[in-house]
C-alpha cells in the first residue's frame, strides 16, 4: 500500500502521517511507502516504512502528473486555500481549491488504478435559506468564494467516481479545534486562537459574540475520521461519496466554560471581545445545525465534549 498525503505540511497532514506511521496499516494492507507533498517539503518523520517529502504546486498540471507517476494506491487531498484568503483573492482560490483539485483528479484517472481518493471539503458549501438541521441530502448553497470552490470538488469526485477513474470519498469538516500553531487566513481561524493562546498564556481576540454558535471537532477525531473514510468500502457510500463529518455544536461562551473546567479561570482571563465586521460577515453566514447520520453510521466519530478537544491540545500540541 503505498499512501500520498497532498498538503503534507499542514499540520493535519502531518497528523495523519504520524497516525499511519504508529498504524503501519491502511485498509488492512501494510503501508509500504508514504509520501508527503505540499507547496513547500514538508518535515519528515520516522517511519517504520519508507517516508518521501517532496514539493508540488497543485496548480501546475505537469508537477501534479510527476507526483502520481509513482501510481499510488491511496491519496489525501488536503491542500486547499482557506477561506478568507479564497474570499479575498479569488484568482487564487480558483486556481488552488478548484484548478487544484481537477488537476489531482485528472491525473489520478490517467493512471487507470482508480486510487482511493479522500477529498476534504467543508461546511461551507452549505449556506442560505435551507431548514435546519442541515441533513446529508441537503442541497449545498454556498455564500463564498471558498465553499462554492469545495462545491464543485464534491460534485468532481462523485463523477470520477461514478466513473471509476478514483475511488473517492469526501468529508466536510467540521472547524477543527483546538488546531495547533499559529493563526492562519481562515474566517474560523479565532475558534482555535480564543482557546489555544490563553492555554498559552497568550491574549486572545473574539470577534464575535459570545452566543456565537458553531460546529466542531478536535484535529484527534478529524485524524481518525479520515483514516476511517479511506477505509469504508465503496459499496456502503452510495451513490453520494460525500458526508458530513460528526461533530459538536457550541457557543463561544460554551467553549470558554469547558477550557476553564479543565485548566482552570485563569487562561479564560486572557480574551477580550472586539467586533471584527469582516469576520463576522463570513462566520455569521455559516450554519451549525447538523444531522450527519450517514457519517455516524458509516463509524465516524464526533468529541465526547468541547472538554476533550482542550485536553488533546494539552496533551498533543501544547510547547513545552
Amino acid at each position: 500500500m503505498k499512501v500520498l498525503i497532498i498538503g503534507g505540511g499542514g499540520f493535519l497532514g502531518q497528523k495523519l502521517a504520524h497516525r499511519l506511521a504508529e498504524a503501519g496499516r491502511l485498509r488492512d494492507r501494510e503501508i509500504t511507502g508514504l509520501t508527503l507533498a505540499d507547496i513547500a517539503a514538508p518535515a519528515s518523520m520516522a517511519a517504520p516504512f519508507a517516508v518521501e517529502t517532496t514539493t508540488c504546486d497543485i496548480t501546475d498540471r505537469s508537477a501534479v502528473d510527476r507526483l502520481l507517476a509513482a501510481r499510488f494506491d491511496a491519496i489525501f487531498l488536503l491542500a486547499a486555500v482557506v477561506s478568507s484568503h479564497a474570499e479575498a483573492e479569488f484568482d487564487v482560490g480558483m486556481q488552488v481549491n478548484l484548478h487544484g483539485a481537477l488537476n489531482v483528479l485528472e491525473g489520478a484517472r490517467l493512471l487507470e488504478n482508480a486510487p482511493v481518493l479522500v477529498f476534504t471539503s467543508s461546511l461551507a458549501v452549505f449556506g442560505g435559506n435551507v431548514p435546519d438541521p442541515i441533513r446529508d441530502w441537503t442541497i449545498p448553497n454556498p455564500q463564498t468564494s471558498y465553499g462554492t470552490q469545495k462545491a464543485i470538488g464534491e460534485l468532481l469526485v462523485n463523477d470520477y467516481s461514478r466513473r471509476g477513474f478514483v475511488d473517492g470519498r469526501t468529508l466536510r469538516l467540521p472547524t477543527i479545534s483546538v488546531r495547533p500553531g499559529r493563526p492562519n487566513r481562515a474566517a474560523s481561524s479565532f475558534m482555535s486562537s480564543i482557546i489555544r493562546e490563553p492555554l498559552n498564556g497568550e491574549e486572545a481576540v473574539c470577534p464575535v459574540e459570545p452566543d456565537f454558535a458553531h460546529y466542531y471537532l478536535s484535529p484527534r477525531l478529524c485524524v481518525q475520521n479520515l483514516i476511517r473514510g479511506a477505509e469504508i468500502d465503496a459499496a456502503d457510500l452510495g451513490q453520494s461519496r460525500t458526508m458530513t463529518m460528526p461533530g459538536r455544536t457550541l457557543t463561544i461562551r460554551q467553549m470558554i466554560d469547558a477550557m476553564t473546567a479543565v485548566a482552570g479561570p485563569d487562561p479564560a482571563k486572557l480574551i477580550r471581545f472586539e467586533d471584527d465586521p469582516a469576520i463576522r460577515d463570513i462566520v455569521t453566514g455559516w450554519r451549525f445545525d447538523y444531522d450527519p447520520a450517514k457519517a455516524l453510521a458509516l463509524g465516524l466519530e464526533a468529541d465526547d465534549s468541547f472538554e476533550d478537544n482542550v485536553r488533546y491540545y494539552l496533551e498533543d500540541d501544547r510547547p513545552r
